[in-house]
């Protein structure tokens, strides 16, 4: 008798994938089967295994009740199949989503099951927003509501004209559409045309858009505005406090599209202060790494590491790459005892440091250029150098060690690809005019792009070109594209900073 699985309802919070809990993160990690709406954040699947089965349940507003039997059904299936279930619901699951229903469908089935709770939106948004549901002396309770069912109905399960008359905050959910009959409701029963509202369309997302009125105006603004769902609407007096409070879209990338063509494992870092300047960031990998297909050069070149002068590591690739065949064959940081570091970048330096190594030279500026006038002034003639860097990299170090006198073994530690099924993708993004910004990490993420659109340069025009520096900056140019921002400082973070310096500059 097969054993059976577990269902774990997991809220995911409003939008923003940081706001997942630790717990529901977890249980993501350990899914075989993950059922997810539209609500619940993209990213957050990425947190599954790779084997894990993804089963979009995009259950709309209105969707008939033998819908969520479907998804009833699906969620008990699967985990009296023996497997761990991960259905992920936007906002918290008790919170006017429906996980009670399910959990009550998961027990009179038999399959076991455990609650997740996650951040609602109620809070979250108007948090986001810069309008707190409570403060001392405005508002000292808040009521939430589902704004998904039209107030002049006469078997509506809301008292409005209690609502009308109590004190506090109203917070209305998922209603957009049925928001003026919200409104005429609570006029209609006394509430003053003068209270303050605040509607925030996409609530903790880069997108999110907030229009402030009052009960007079804001349907008119709203429209105006082109509102649509899904929104949050906060009625009271906190929706007054916005202005003074709003932090998230004072970011100074707040709103911008950016492309980030780095690799699945590190387009992770790139992305994050990306949001943290407000930005949205629009992962489309045009390059994937991945292990050697042959490891007898490298491991031939790491078991007589001890025999060189310097080891350089031009990437945080070639830093994981050559450790792992380190600790394939039972070795460790040990075995480049007496060995000179070199790192090409502070990322590889500190990805070095982590294994306890630290560097002896890492340059200033990562030009190849640079990076070879520093080891001219460290006098590397006649000595042996063990060159670690990805199979496609260029000739332009090794040759410009070898012109110092060094005796170079240009090693490859790891394949750099173009991603299978990446080319649609990447015309489908492009073609749509909503990126603002393309950025470039290497010079293989610029000729990657341009292959994946058939070299259709075309679809790049009216979008700005980020790049890392100027060696990514040549091969952009190479290929007929205009580079817009170059970092001053050669690093993911500094090309950040290239970006929001341009856009300070601009405002």
């Amino acid at each position: 008798m097969s054993k059976t699985g577990i269902v774990y309802i997991v809220g995911a919070g409003p939008g923003d994938p940081g706001l997942i809990t630790v717990k529901g993160a977890d249980a993501l990690r350990r899914a075989d089967v993950v059922v997810y709406d539209r609500l619940s954040s993209p990213q957050l699947l990425d947190l599954a295994p790779p084997s894990a089965k993804l089963v979009f349940m995009g259950k709309e507003p209105d969707t008939p009740g033998a819908f969520q039997e479907q998804i009833n059904r699906t969620l008990a299936k699967a985990a009296l199949d023996g497997k761990t279930v991960v259905r992920l619901k936007g906002g918290d699951p008790f919170v006017f989503g429906r996980g009670g229903e399910e959990a009550a469908a998961l027990r009179a089935a038999g399959v076991r099951f455990e609650v997740v709770p996650g951040i609602t939106s109620a809070i979250a948004v108007p948090a986001y927003a810069g309008v707190p549901v409570t403060q001392r002396g405005v508002a000292s309770a808040f009521t939430v509501v589902t704004g998904s069912e039209d107030p002049s109905k006469p078997e509506s399960a809301l008292d409005w004209d209690a609502l009308a008359k109590t004190p506090g905050t109203l917070v209305v959910l998922m209603g957009w559409r049925p928001l003026s009959g919200i409104v005429r409701s609570l006029l209609a029963n006394g509430r003053s045309p003068e209270t303050p509202v605040a509607v925030t369309q996409w609530g903790t997302l880069p997108k999110q858009r907030t229009v402030a009125g009052t009960l007079a105006d804001i349907i008119a603004k709203g429209d105006a505005a082109g509102l649509t769902s899904p929104v949050v609407t906060v009625i009271g007096d906190v929706a007054g406090l916005r202005e003074g409070l709003r932090w998230f879209d004072t970011g100074p990338l707040f709103g911008m599209r950016v492309l980030v063509t780095r690799s699945r494992q590190q387009a992770g870092v790139l992305g994050q202060l990306l949001s943290a300047e407000g930005a949205e960031p629009i992962e489309l990998p045009t390059i994937e790494i991945a292990p050697l297909e042959d490891f007898g050069a490298l491991d031939d070149a790491l078991e007589r590491i001890g025999s060189y002068a310097w080891a350089v590591f031009t990437s945080t690739n070639g830093v994981d790459a050559a450790f792992g065949r380190l600790a394939e064959g039972g070795r460790d940081a040990r075995g480049l005892g007496g060995v000179r570091v070199a790192a090409i970048g502070p990322a590889t330096a500190a990805a070095l440091a982590h294994r306890g190594i630290i560097a002896d030279y890492v340059p200033d500026t990562f030009t190849t250029e640079a990076v070879a006038e520093g080891f001219g002034d460290l006098d590397v003639d006649g000595a042996r150098v063990l060159l670690l860097r990805a199979d496609i990299a260029p000739d332009a170090l090794p040759e410009g060690l070898r012109r110092l006198g060094a005796e170079v073994d240009s090693v490859a530690a790891y394949r750099t690809l173009k991603p299978s099924g990446a080319s649609e993708r990447a015309r489908e993004l492009l073609g749509s005019g909503s990126i603002d910004v393309a950025t470039f990490t290497s010079s293989s993420t610029v000729r990657n792009l341009v292959e994946l659109l058939g070299r259709d340069r075309a679809l790049l025009d009216g979008i700005r070109i980020a790049s890392i520096g100027p060696v990514t900056s040549a091969a952009a140019r190479e290929l007929g594209l205009r580079v817009d921002v170059e970092a001053r400082e050669h690093t993911v973070p500094g090309l950040v900073r290239a970006l929001v310096d341009q856009q300070e500059g601009q405002t």
